[in-house]
């Protein structure tokens, strides 16, 4: 392809075919192509005999493990683990959309061995907007252990949440998991026998009730046999009840109550992977839940 009158991306796209059009699309728009020396678009037409300057950009995936020092609270660090109690807001493991400043990327940076350990010693996880505890793995040992025991649902997992309506004194939700057929960014109750759905059980026992002006609610504390995406907030909403403020699965008027789920990982507990013995902890009420259920206590 001659310069004259091909268009830039084109031109680019030819003379490098080892890097995407995407790429190369996007280093365009992001100003690191230069024609004589000025920026640079993609349908630009050349005329011949300009001179072309590019910088090479990495890849957005390529941060995904790259050490950020973020704030952790750590809650137990040994030789063999790291109990995290996480915020809402940050986002576990990197993904699409969310390259760096993860809890993986604060792990690199707080204890750079784990970069020999599979996903920086992550063996669960919780939801960006759930906050709470979350447990990591220090050494390879660790982490096959760790993975052994949430296979076996042996780690017990207990969460609060505040959901919408009166809830039953306590109750199991045995239904199976998988991405919404309609929505696939959504997790859905799928039939046992659906291809991609998996078993899920939650266990689920009312702590407090609260009904003031017609607005009512129920804190529950809910336990997880299983660990599957979404699972606390999907079966909470399979059951009328959705988890107060989720922006995905709620509904109105509760969706303007908190900007996230108010869903927290409250206690923790295992067999410490080294000693043998069961540990646990324990995580209090973040402070935007706390002042939301304040809040009803008032009207």
């Amino acid at each position: 392809m001659t310069a004259a009158g091909a268009r830039l991306d084109a031109w680019l796209a030819e003379r490098l075919p080892a890097i995407s059009r995407n790429r190369l699309k996007a280093w365009i728009e992001g100003g690191h192509v230069q024609v004589d020396a000025v920026a640079g678009m993609p349908a630009r037409r050349l005329r011949g005999g300009e001179t072309v300057t590019l910088q090479p950009q990495p890849a957005a995936d390529a941060r995904a493990y790259a050490p950020e020092a973020i704030a952790l609270a750590i809650v137990h660090e040994d030789e063999a683990l790291i109990v995290v109690d996480k915020p809402a807001g940050l986002v576990v493991h990197p993904a699409a959309g969310n390259w760096d400043g993860t809890l993986l990327n604060a792990l690199l940076h707080h204890a750079p061995l784990l970069e020999g350990v599979p996903r920086a010693g992550i063996v669960h996880r919780l939801d960006r907007d759930t906050s709470g505890l979350m447990v990591v793995a220090k050494t390879l040992a660790a982490h096959t252990a760790l993975t052994r025991q949430l296979a076996a649902r042996s780690v017990r997992r207990e969460y609060e949440a505040l959901v919408a309506g009166r809830v039953a004194k306590a109750g199991i939700v045995a239904a199976a998991l998988g991405r919404d057929p309609r929505q696939r960014t959504r997790i859905a109750v799928r039939p046992e026998n659906d291809s991609g759905a998996r078993p899920a059980v939650t266990h689920f026992r009312a702590l407090r009730h609260y009904l003031r002006d017609s607005v009512e609610a129920t804190l529950v504390e809910c336990r997880l046999e299983t660990g599957r995406t979404h699972q606390i907030r999907v079966h909470m909403q399979h059951l009328g009840h959705p988890v107060v403020g989720d922006q995905t699965y709620g509904r109105a008027p509760w969706k303007a109550w908190l900007p996230r789920q108010a869903l927290h990982a409250r206690r923790l507990a295992l067999t410490h992977p080294e000693s043998g013995r069961l540990v646990e902890w324990s995580s209090p009420m973040p402070a935007d839940i706390k002042g939301l259920i304040a809040s009803l206590e008032r009207l």
